[in-house]
């Protein structure tokens, strides 16, 4: 009975020494509630990023640097607290190899063994949760083009801020010479589109390329005869450019058609210019389905050129059994567009085979819509890309899958039609020359675009053959 006696006086002696020692583990509900403050603070965030455009830029930018300011040190906090649990965590365990103390912990050490495991994980995952949207990184032009329609996304400012600094001059009337005879395009002073005389054109509208498509438009519409023929599809990710494109050109004839970025995004691999990542730069794969079912004929232009011959000479190019014409480079290495892996694999690799594929741009095609809607090349686009992803046949951009499913099936237009390359390499955006021979068209593809460039004093010569159609600025 002594004995007895004696030893449970230990056992009680040692569960108090116990408890004065260390204060038990945090339960796992308060760890949970601990962390989620931070999810809390993003939510903040995106209610603002949603709300922008009724909020001032003085009254964003304050409170866009209070939340910013506020959320790193909750996630600074956050840290702290997770690096304390998880050293308690690892501590404990190495206590309870202790064959003794685990014999007098018993069900008690069992159990929280368990829930201090448990709490560890869940934390784990739950500041993965929080932080991964802060470890993306997002260019400016995705941000803007995405930020009224993608919730999940954080964006430092909003779109109605950007156009705010955006002002183009009104254009010049143009209107058409007596040779293109009268032609009614107007119903109830509507625009028909299926109007058979018409020229179509489409032309993508973001933030960032603005200057470039406002600038292309009015190319067009200075060289051709029949300027008022000529209608305009602009492709957007953003609703609020119609009304600046109006305003510059009152008398355009025009439609506006969103193209949701989600549509694409999934199929969207890495390339080796993040511009060329953009969701709206795979718009013009959706053209049939994006355009009315009259619309048999397009032409899909670049925003980063300018036309200096009459608009309706393309539009006859004579397509043949083609479903899109090109100006082609069958000098070009076609093998540099493709990796070594797509070349080793007869499965990827055959689709050339009984082909003479050559190198073409696609940021000008005239394409017939009726063969395309036909054969469905748009799944046949997007099966390429989704192989892409998962196996990594090329580099660049959008270019590559319009190769894998049309070079040695177009439709070879004159090379005047695209002086391209004005804009350098993808890399540097270094100054380069004309090709030789005859110039209808001139595209600044690549790196180095021509208002970036002007602006920032260093030019090269041939963005002064650009700088004539530029409306950027407050009228005089």
């Amino acid at each position: 009975m002594v004995e007895n006696a004696r030893q449970k006086k230990k056992k009680l002696s040692w569960k108090n020494r116990s408890k004065a020692k260390k204060a038990p583990p945090p339960p796992t509900a308060t760890l949970a509630l601990s962390l989620l403050r931070p999810a809390s603070l993003i939510s903040f965030r995106l209610v603002e990023g949603r709300g922008a455009s009724k909020v001032g830029e003085g009254g964003w930018s304050a409170r866009w640097q209070s939340a910013e300011q506020a959320g790193l040190a909750d996630l600074k906090g956050t840290l702290a607290f997770l690096r304390s649990s998880l050293l308690s965590i690892v501590a404990d365990r190495f206590d309870f190899k202790s064959k003794k103390k685990k014999r007098r912990r018993g069900i008690y050490g069992a159990k929280m063994l368990w829930i201090l495991r448990f709490s560890g994980f869940f934390s784990a995952a739950l500041v993965m949760i929080i932080l991964s949207p802060s470890l993306q990184s997002f260019p400016p032009a995705e941000a803007i083009r995405s930020a009224n329609h993608d919730g999940h996304l954080r964006f430092p400012f909003s779109p109605s801020d950007s156009l705010t600094q955006l002002s183009f001059r009104k254009s010049t009337t143009f209107r058409n010479a007596d040779e293109c005879g009268f032609s009614d395009h107007q119903i109830r002073g509507k625009t028909i589109v299926c109007d058979p005389s018409l020229v179509h054109v489409a032309i993508t509208l973001d933030v960032e390329y603005l200057r470039g498509s406002v600038a292309a438009v009015h190319s067009i519409l200075q060289h051709s005869m029949c300027p008022e023929n000529v209608f305009f599809h602009f492709l957007v990710s953003e609703t609020n450019l119609e009304s600046l494109v109006r305003s510059t050109f009152p008398q355009l004839k025009l439609k506006v058609y969103y193209f949701d970025p989600e549509i694409v995004r999934s199929l969207i691999s890495t390339s080796v210019r993040q511009a060329l990542e953009q969701p709206l730069n795979y718009a013009r794969n959706y053209l049939a389905d994006l355009l009315e079912p009259c619309v048999k004929r397009v032409i899909y232009l670049d925003s980063d050129l300018v036309v200096v011959d009459d608009i309706a000479k393309l539009w006859t190019t004579n397509l043949g059994s083609r479903t899109i014409g090109a100006p082609e480079y069958c000098h070009a290495n076609f093998t540099k567009y493709f990796t070594a892996s797509f070349w080793s694999e007869k499965r990827f690799s055959g689709t050339f085979q009984g082909r003479k594929p050559c190198y073409f741009n696609t940021g000008v095609m005239v394409i017939d819509l009726v063969k395309w809607r036909w054969v469905g090349y748009t799944k046949r686009i997007e099966r390429w890309m989704a192989i892409q992803k998962s196996h990594r046949i090329y580099e660049l951009g959008s270019l590559p899958s319009y190769l894998l499913v049309f070079a040695g099936h177009v439709a070879p237009i004159e090379h005047r039609w695209n002086q391209h390359g004005l804009g350098g390499d993808n890399v540097r955006g270094s100054c380069r020359n004309l090709h030789p021979g005859p110039v209808s068209l001139l595209h600044w593809s690549g790196s180095g675009k021509p208002w970036l460039r002007l602006d920032s004093k260093q030019p090269c010569p041939l963005d002064a053959l650009w700088a004539p159609y530029d409306l950027y600025g407050h009228s005089p």
